[in-house]
């Protein structure tokens, strides 16, 4: 009987100890789930964003330019109307105020999507560009080429012009309206990459880009012709201005070679991003576009934020060979110190948070004299994914002289003058005479000193 209990006794121990076991398991197989959980969902944060429906794709930082990511972003593709804010920022910089425009032949057999003008019509060039961004209007396009340019080709032109201004090696233009084309210069085509620059000009860096913001971010806008017996009503057809709060800007394209295109602006928390999308399906997929603006739009907001990169660099000095120094003229070399030209107090970038910026000090070794005050001898780039995104100078502080026969005589004939004009003013101290009682006698108690200072320089005169 008392074996038994003893038994039962142990059976119930080990359960005991098995449960807690088991407990003490579960719960650290818990924490472990939970830490794989949080573990991905920081992954999946930073994580570049997948399944996009565009062909070509990019997400640019609109302050430095930056592509913090690019889906085939250099493949060259048609851009269909979002041609049109090039058109747009080129009227904007070069038409005068209460500028009027006449609709030609041509204007008026533009083909849908249009605004339905008549030859000989009159219109405000300013109203047009409503027309223009608004409903996208091609006969607007091409009154606004004529009227800025002369004529279609002309304003190509200029088009090409601007687009080679500002860096863009793979765009070309062949249509004021994005209208499908081809010269002798290829067909009319961009990058991703290329149609966000454009957009970053526009938003960002054109002396109009109040005006081209203001005129892109209308929701709707009524005018009529010069006689008024004809009035219209533009909307916005940028849905994505109502989608995200700090949507700012954008236009929409569609051809049957392009497909659905698009790019836009938002701005957030002093963050500007751009997207600009090309191939982005055909019909009936028109909201392909939204969906993936939306999900770039969103990485960038979750991921990037403004970081303080300026580092202050240690003291810098180099080495100037031949050169004459003033302090000590038997010194051959001497040092000059530099300091950089125009160094920000603060350098904000716009990082991941698992990114960094690189500082690369590129200095002369040694400089042969003479060296000028404020003399270029180096440089110091801040650089990301080998993206120079910071260039400051590195300058001297003051110059130095080479030193030559005639810097050392000149040298030597200051020094032999400092001496004489020293013996001039002990020998007038020691033998004049002075009226103060004192004075008189601590010149007296010290005129074997002074003698011995003028014997000294005597000797040194000599030399």
């Amino acid at each position: 009987m008392n074996q038994n209990k003893i038994k039962i006794i142990a059976v119930l121990l080990l359960l005991c100890i098995s449960a807690a076991w088991l407990e003490r398991y579960e719960i650290q197989e818990s924490d472990q789930n939970l830490s794989g959980q949080m573990a991905d969902k920081m992954k999946q944060n930073t994580d570049e964003p997948q399944n996009l429906y565009a062909q070509s794709a990019v997400l640019m930082d609109a302050d430095s330019g930056r592509v913090l990511f690019g889906k085939e972003e250099e493949a060259i593709r048609p851009m269909a109307s979002t041609t049109k804010i090039m058109t747009c920022i080129i009227a904007l910089e070069h038409m005068t105020d209460n500028e009027i425009v006449t609709a030609s032949a041509y204007a008026a057999s533009q083909p849908k999507v249009h605004l339905g003008v008549r030859e000989g019509q009159q219109f405000y060039l300013r109203d047009i560009l409503f027309s223009l961004m608004l409903e996208s209007h091609n006969d607007s396009a091409v009154m606004v080429a004529e009227e800025i340019a002369g004529s279609v080709e002309a304003f190509v032109k200029m088009m090409n012009e601007k687009a080679e201004e500002l860096g863009l090696t793979k765009t070309h233009f062949v249509t004021p309206n994005g209208l499908d084309g081809e010269d002798e210069g290829g067909v009319h085509a961009t990058t991703a990459m290329e149609l966000a620059k454009i957009m970053k000009y526009c938003i960002m860096d054109s002396p109009e880009k109040e005006m081209f913001l203001d005129i892109t971010g209308t929701k709707e806008y009524h005018f009529r012709d010069l006689k008024g017996t004809s009035s219209y009503t533009c909307t916005n057809h940028n849905a994505f201005l109502t989608m995200m709060d700090g949507a700012i800007s954008g236009k929409t394209g569609f051809t049957a070679d392009a497909g659905y295109c698009y790019v836009g602006a938002l701005r957030r928390d002093e963050r500007t991003f751009i997207v600009a999308l090309l191939a982005c399906g055909w019909p009936n997929h028109k909201g392909y576009k939204w969906s993936d603006t939306k999900k770039l739009m969103e990485y960038g907001l979750s991921n990037y934020e403004y970081r303080n990169v300026w580092q202050e660099l240690p003291k810098q000095e180099i080495v100037v060979k031949d050169s004459g120094n003033d302090q000590n003229i038997y010194q051959k070399n001497s040092v000059a110190e530099v300091e950089i030209q125009q160094k920000p107090e603060v350098l904000k970038v716009l990082l991941r948070t698992d990114e960094n910026v690189e500082i690369s000090v590129q200095m002369e070794k040694a400089l042969s004299a003479p060296v000028e005050k404020g003399q270029k001898v180096g440089e110091v780039r801040y650089i990301i994914d080998k993206n120079i995104i910071g260039k400051y100078d590195v300058l001297t502080r003051s110059g130095l002289k080479k030193r030559t026969f005639f810097w050392c005589l000149k040298r030597c004939m200051e020094r032999f003058f400092w001496l004489y004009k020293i013996e001039y003013i002990l020998r007038g101290f020691a033998l004049t005479e002075i009226e103060n009682h004192d004075t008189v006698n601590i010149v007296r108690g010290n005129n074997s000193y002074t003698l011995f200072l003028v014997f000294s320089i005597d000797n040194l005169r000599r030399l």
